[in-house]
């Protein structure tokens, strides 16, 4: 390969000789490249009859774009992802398990699992760097996910998105409190806190389901009101419609009118 006399007498020998000419380059130091586009490090296979893309401890600073649209389990553990953006992997339409643990992950996209409501079943986000991760992540996916190792700021978003997915079993003593967290929580198990505190009475969550509850309480007020006025409605025409009819008293009818009259007809 780096020898172009070398390279001219493996064209000269048969097809034969000319592999053997090739593993013996090989075997001498050169490299055969990788297929177009896989990362180096990256290989496909099929695991359990399943379609595999493995790229663990690969170096990976960010999500790799040539990952097969048929691969049913991912493997991006052990790089140095910082951040997965918006729709890194809708072009795998029958993705069903995506590992992104220790990496040095910060930041979640909303849209970061754009495309896979109807296949990701297990999300592993562990031994990363998320103190919070936004609740539109998580919409429509019904997976189980592994949250555990991260330094989380145990806030209202990771409330929310403890009630919309499951947790893989055995990973919930592992969702601890980090130092973004408030003081008298740092260090403590997440999972405990969810049951005796509500998270998300501040802020744009607790804002909104406080807008939401004065709303309730308003119509309620309304309705009341409009109820308490049909039940008086009601209960005064009763009354009304039960006292006894008052007949009209009978005016005397003078005789000058009834001349008037028959003169005027």
């Amino acid at each position: 390969y780096s020898s172009p006399g070398l390279c001219q007498s493996v064209a000269m020998f048969p097809p034969a000789g000319r592999l053997l000419s090739l593993l013996l380059v090989i075997d001498a130091g050169g490299t055969v490249p990788s297929p177009q586009g896989v990362p180096q490090g990256c290989y496909a296979a099929e695991e359990a009859g399943e379609r595999t893309f493995r790229c663990s401890q690969a170096g990976l600073s960010a999500v790799p774009t040539s990952i097969p649209n048929d691969t049913r389990k991912l493997y991006l553990d052990a790089n140095r992802l910082v951040s997965v953006p918006a729709g890194a992997f809708r072009h795998l339409p029958v993705l069903e398990e995506l590992d992104l643990s220790h990496n040095i992950l910060a930041h979640l996209s909303g849209a970061a699992f754009q495309g896979l409501a109807g296949t990701l079943r297990r999300l592993d986000l562990s031994a990363n760097q998320l103190a919070s991760v936004p609740v539109e992540a998580f919409v429509g996916l019904k997976i189980q996910v592994n949250l555990s190792a991260n330094p989380w700021r145990c806030d209202c978003a990771l409330q929310e998105v403890l009630r919309r997915v499951r947790l893989a079993p055995g990973t919930g003593t592992g969702i601890v409190c980090g130092p973004g967290a408030r003081p008298d929580l740092v260090g403590q198990e997440f999972l405990p806190l969810v049951g005796e505190e509500e998270l998300c009475g501040t802020g744009r969550g607790g804002a909104r389901r406080s807008t939401d509850v004065a709303l309730l309480v308003t119509m309620g007020g309304w309705l009341v009101l409009v109820v308490a006025y049909l039940a008086h409605y009601v209960w005064q025409n009763r009354d009304e419609t039960r006292r006894p009819l008052k007949r009209a008293p009978v005016l005397p009818v003078r005789s000058e009118d009834s001349s008037t009259l028959s003169t005027m007809v």
